[in-house]
């Protein structure tokens, strides 16, 4: 039997692991706040936590997100194993955000909270962490996938 909607998977994995081995060197290095510049004053590594979504908002809603998450993660399950053989770009985009979404649900439910350390300081970035990079990916490759599906006129008729 072949695995229908491969690609789809294939990233979920990717990105359900490298969010999770990131955010456990993060708790196992940093202190709470603590903060190594990389490059300087532009980006650091600050290991602070979150209960709300992305930056920051609905802080303290974390009941709600974790069922959110779950609730994501399971409509993209359920997406790429009962639904049509999705496009390249559709299984990309929605195995990062279910990734994305699994990484950060899996934080909610065990800590109560997000770990997030990356920090872009030249723009005064909120800080964010490797879930949050994967579904913003995410939904630039859904945004490709619709463009692709766009019908184009070839001429107008009246």
């Amino acid at each position: 039997m072949r695995l229908k909607n491969r690609l789809f998977w294939i990233s979920a994995f990717i990105a359900f692991f490298l969010d999770q081995i990131t955010k456990y060197w993060v708790v196992q290095t940093f202190s709470l706040e603590q903060t190594v510049p990389l490059l300087p004053g532009i980006f650091h590594l600050t290991y602070v936590t979150n209960t709300g979504a992305a930056f920051s908002l609905l802080s303290g809603k974390v009941e709600w997100l974790r069922w959110l998450s779950l609730g994501v993660s399971l409509v993209l399950i359920g997406l790429a194993l009962f639904g049509p053989t999705l496009n390249l770009w559709d299984q990309l985009g929605y195995g990062l955000i279910l990734g994305g979404a699994m990484g950060n649900g899996i934080d909610r439910f065990v800590l109560g909270y997000v770990v997030d350390f990356l920090d872009f300081r030249l723009i005064n970035f909120a800080v964010f962490n490797v879930a949050d990079s994967f579904i913003s990916i995410g939904i630039v490759c859904l945004l490709i996938a619709s463009l692709q599906k766009t019908p184009t006129s070839t001429g107008r008729s009246d």
